[in-house]
């Protein structure tokens, strides 16, 4: 199963999810309409309301208070839709609020903590690899199970957090297979799945804690008040009544969350041994929570709430309420000859993980796979859209060796607050020396002589290494530019645009960056909003794919005789509808054009997208080779539609 079959399985349980929430909340408004209904006809033939006085008639009864009712059935739909949309927007906020509300700290992009800057040298493998922004990452505190989850609602707005537990008892080897599990997560859309379930246990969860306010709140009023006063047993009677109802939706809740997660943490953990290409890892991470005395526990929060987006169960729950497969059945799916009786013991007395340092610069080994070379590679067309959200072993050992062969002053510029402002901007600088005076010139009047002074050092640092460290670079230094308030986030957006505009000119590698900037940063810089796809005709759609077709096939080759070509290799792969469509060599395009088309083309389905990716790749790759330029363009398409590339690898071979 590739990305887009996971997509769209993904949107199946969701609208499966949103069918099940439907019934399920019509069921209860039907229960809780019935219930006041009962509870004011039996008050009322007690004698203490319109019953007794006009002669005891239950038709007329009914018929009088049919408003009451229809308003009873209304605001039940209110409340639970209210409560349900409600924690779905505080969740949406982002990965990590939900890690805060755990419990959890932050861990620095600059962090010097051995374990923590082995978790975090991880994570940011991990996400190069994956071709998704560098995720904030965190750690519970107070929590000494072994355990970890992902969280948010996109991938560039996304959280990993793990267990105290998780950082101390487990090696490098077993973390990762943790943290590659919760990148599936990641990968696969269960983040955002995981943040409607929470929504709709919480919409549920909200009217029996209601029905228990009004028993305590009944309970209290009978004692206190006088003889003259009869609601009280009504509205006591009302509030068990929401008790019991609350509590079968939430049963019925929990059992369609749990069938849910149960299929997707199987997946999660088949995809993690896809990607790190051996099962021991994530398998002995399994063991060590079966021996060990903590297990998964979680207890900063109630595991009924989160156990569905949890590494472990997080509490104690089996049969229909159980979140995740058995712990013996998921190890035996990747140890075979795994038994119950082999669970290690793991001494609690004894947590700090032990290894070897991490490495910090050693530079790619001589067979090592590498990104492109300045001349292009040889590629086929569809390994590039078949790589998607597939990220393999090599993609992890590629990252983990760019990682180290950065420059230590880079490196370090990428992981501090304040300097991977200015790292951003030196990444931004044109390799023309007269344009990139003169982008460091509007950097002097804007940033002043000292900072601009650090600027052209990086400048400098950057022109050494190869163009394949440059989009790695801001990826690391996303986590860090993201604790920059909101106000310094806006103005580097608009000094990188300036910059890029500077010399009139389009250019591949600033348009991407630009790009896949607005796709990591944009939430950060307007947390009030959200990126939104352009309301679009089938027409506007199709155009806006011709546009970005004949844009990467006019600068991707050198003469119109390649171009044609390329654009028709592209043009080929969207059907009959595009034959219409020609190449146009004399049509100027400029960075408002392909910013328009790729917001149109958010607008797109699952099905549009992949298309359009295989469209943009047969144009790339028509003559079998990629440059960086294509490739680059190829990952800001990706980065606009939260589609995750791994970068495009090619083997070093001796001479």
């Amino acid at each position: 199963m590739n990305f887009f079959d996971a997509q769209d399985r993904a949107r199946r349980t969701s609208r499966r999810l949103v069918a099940a929430y439907i019934v399920a909340m019509l069921l209860i408004v039907i229960a809780v309409t019935a219930l006041v209904g009962v509870a004011m006809f039996q008050f009322s033939a007690a004698g203490y309301g319109y019953a007794s006085q006009s002669g005891f008639a239950e038709g007329d009864f009914f018929a009088r208070q049919g408003p009451v009712l229809i308003g009873t059935a209304i605001a039940t739909i209110v409340l639970i839709l209210g409560a349900s949309l409600f924690k779905t927007s505080v969740l949406s906020a982002g990965g990590g609020s939900v890690a805060t509300g755990m419990g959890g700290t932050l861990v620095p992009a600059d962090v010097q903590d051995p374990l923590r800057r082995r978790l975090r040298n991880v994570v940011e493998e991990i996400a190069i690899a994956s071709g998704v922004p560098v995720p904030e990452i965190y750690v519970l505190e107070e929590e000494h199970g072994i355990n970890a989850f992902a969280a948010g609602f996109t991938p560039s707005d996304a959280a990993v957090a793990v267990t105290r537990g998780t950082l101390e008892i487990l090696d490098r080897d077993e973390l990762q297979g943790v943290i590659a599990h919760e990148f599936s997560h990641i990968l696969n859309g269960d983040m955002r799945l995981n943040i409607r379930l929470m929504g709709v246990l919480y919409g549920i969860m909200v009217l029996g804690l209601i029905g228990r306010m009004i028993v305590r709140g009944g309970r209290h009023a009978s004692i206190v008040s006088s003889r003259r006063d009869r609601g009280a047993p009504v509205a006591i009677l009302i509030g068990l009544g929401l008790v019991i109802i609350g509590g079968i939706g939430v049963f019925l809740a929990r059992i369609i969350k749990a069938g849910v997660s149960r299929q997707r943490e199987s997946l999660a953990d088949a995809s993690a041994v896809q990607f790190t290409r051996q099962t021991a890892g994530i398998a002995n991470a399994l063991k060590k929570i079966g021996g060990y005395s903590a297990g998964s526990r979680i207890t900063s929060a109630d595991p009924e709430e989160v156990s569905h987006m949890l590494f472990g169960e997080g509490g104690k729950f089996s049969g229909l309420f159980a979140t995740h497969p058995p712990l013996v059945e998921r190890i035996q799916a990747l140890d075979p000859s795994f038994r119950e009786s082999d669970f290690p013991r793991v001494d609690p007395r004894q947590r700090k993980a032990t290894g070897s340092p991490e490495a910090v610069h050693s530079g790619f080994r001589d067979d090592m796979t590498t990104a492109l070379a300045s001349g292009g590679v040889a590629v086929l067309p569809d390994s590039i859209a078949e790589t998607v959200g597939q990220p393999e072993s090599e993609h992890i050992e590629y990252a983990r060796q760019l990682r180290q062969s950065v420059p230590e002053s880079l490196y370090a510029a990428a992981h501090s607050p304040e300097f991977a402002y200015l790292l951003t901007i030196a990444l931004i600088l044109h390799r023309d020396d007269r344009t990139a005076d003169r982008q460091l010139s509007l950097a002097k009047e804007q940033l002043g002589a000292e900072r601009t002074s650090l600027l052209q050092r990086y400048y400098s640092e950057l022109a050494t290494i190869g163009a394949e460290f440059r989009l790695p670079l801001l990826a690391i230094a996303f986590p860090a530019l993201k604790l920059r308030p909101a106000q310094h986030l806006s103005y580097l957006v608009s000094l990188a645009t300036r910059m890029i505009e500077i010399d009139g000119e389009i250019d591949f590698y600033e348009f991407c960056f630009y790009r896949i900037l607005m796709s990591s940063l944009g939430q950060a810089v307007d947390p009030s909003g959200r990126r939104t796809a352009t309301r679009a005709r089938k027409k506007e759609l199709r155009a806006a794919t011709i546009d970005l077709l004949r844009v990467l096939a006019k600068h991707g080759n050198e003469s119109g005789e390649q171009s044609n070509a390329a654009f028709r290799a592209g043009r080929a792969t969207l059907g009959a509808w595009a034959r219409d469509y020609e190449y146009e060599s004399e049509q100027s395009f400029t960075v408002a054009v392909l910013d328009h088309s790729l917001d149109v083309l958010l607008g797109l389905n699952s099905k549009g997208k992949e298309t359009l990716l295989r469209a943009i790749s047969a144009t790339a790759a028509h003559d079998a080779r990629l440059s960086i330029g294509e490739a680059e363009l190829i990952r800001a398409v990706c980065a606009t539609l939260d589609y995750p590339l791994p970068p495009i690898l090619v083997r070093r071979t001796a001479d």
